[in-house]
């Protein structure tokens, strides 16, 4: 390349730079013998746009936090032992090794007797007793978290790059946020990780269920709104695609020919009309239903489930710490009971635990179908009708 005024010339090889005649100092960063300074040169790497995959700044960081948490993940699903859940000796077994699966296989949360407490693999007393007390799925939540973070805003710094708007960076932000409700904070307001969601599938639903269970987050006019945002999101993008389809232009003849336009199609349009598309929308949905532009329509597509993800994070938020705006006195909900199967297990539990507790009070018969004795009703009819 020709030299130009005032600035160093990259040549053919990039770690060699030839100075300019016109300028009387060089850079800092060029040393001598013409070559660039090992940091500047890693400066250059890091937010060079040509790599096959950005890496920027908060990449530098995103990688190790990522790498750590799928290795430790890795591990500690095959081979982790049993974890004190609840601190109460009662050990819960999650690792491949101890006989679960590809389905009922997690990492077992951190023990309630941790709490939140701060528990590196230093603050144990031995490996065994970090292992025990599960502090793998502390060192995998909080290494992921920061990972996805910088993740989100390296998007951001690859659209700042590339002088583009930073609408993925920021659509991100949802499962973002939906990690973080779930991973730490509703542990937060729980008081322990050990309230945190186990990082496996039938973990996953057990954490479901009993998220429902405790806080009856169906109810949560948040979440309902999620769940809105969500399925309405697949269903917008489902429909939206098969308009584009049932509108493409026909193929011609051969691959020179190009498109076959309709007679009503204009010279300027691609392969698709985009005013066929709002016709055959507003039959499928109501008249009126439109968009200015692809882009606007674009954006709805993308702003709804981010909006439902956002949502639903904060119903998580909210139960978290105890806020449940469905309830109260002038709540809309009956907040009645709904008996379930579930339930009929738990009070044949619980009848069971009653004669484990107290044997010698036969209230109810040894056998099923046989009357009990006469001091057995007797007792029966008084804790019924006291």
């Amino acid at each position: 390349m020709i030299p130009q005024l005032g600035r160093a010339v990259v040549l053919d090889h990039p770690d060699h730079l030839e100075e300019s005649t016109s300028t009387a100092n060089s850079s800092k960063t060029i040393s001598r013998r013409g070559q660039i300074h090992p940091w500047e040169r890693f400066c250059r790497w890091v937010t060079s746009t040509e790599n096959r995959i950005y890496v920027g700044w908060f990449g530098v960081l995103m990688v190790p936090t990522l790498a750590t948490a799928a290795i430790v993940f890795v591990l500690a699903f095959l081979a982790a032992p049993a974890v004190d859940i609840d601190g109460t000796g009662r050990l819960v077994s999650g690792a491949l090794n101890h006989g679960n699966n590809l389905i009922t296989g997690a990492v077992v949360p951190t023990s309630a007797a941790i709490g939140l407490h701060f528990y590196p693999i230093w603050e144990a007393a031995s490996l065994q007793e970090w292992l025990t007390n599960g502090g793998p799925y502390q060192l995998i939540v909080l290494h992921f978290l920061i990972g996805i973070i910088c993740y989100q805003d390296r998007e951001w710094e690859l659209s700042y790059r590339l002088g583009m708007r930073p609408w993925i960076s920021l659509a991100f932000t949802a499962p973002v946020a939906a990690a973080t409700s779930v991973l730490l904070i509703y542990p937060v307001g729980q008081g322990s990780f050990s309230a945190g969601m186990p990082l496996g599938i039938s973990g996953t639903f057990t954490f479901m269920l009993q998220f429902q269970a405790d806080h009856n987050i169906l109810a949560n006019p948040f979440h309902q709104l999620g769940v809105i945002g969500v399925f309405g999101g697949a269903l917008f993008c489902a429909a939206h695609g098969s308009l584009v389809t049932s509108a493409l232009f026909r193929r011609g003849p051969s691959r020179t020919s190009g498109w076959v336009k309709p007679a009503w199609a204009r010279e300027s349009e691609g392969t698709y009309s985009f005013e066929h598309i709002q016709v055959n929308q507003q039959k499928l949905f109501w008249r009126g239903m439109s968009f200015r532009s692809s882009r606007s329509l674009h954006f709805c597509l993308a702003a709804f489930p981010v909006a439902g993800i956002w949502s639903a994070a904060l119903g998580v938020d909210m139960a978290a710490f105890g806020f449940d705006p469905s309830s109260g006195a002038n709540s809309y909900l009956q907040q009645t009971t709904v008996p379930t199967w579930i339930d009929l297990v738990t009070q044949v539990n619980l009848g069971i635990q009653a004669i484990e507790d107290q044997p010698t009070a036969q209230q109810f018969p040894l056998v099923l179908g046989e009357e009990p004795e006469e001091d057995n009703a007797l007792l029966n009819d008084s804790l019924l009708n006291p």
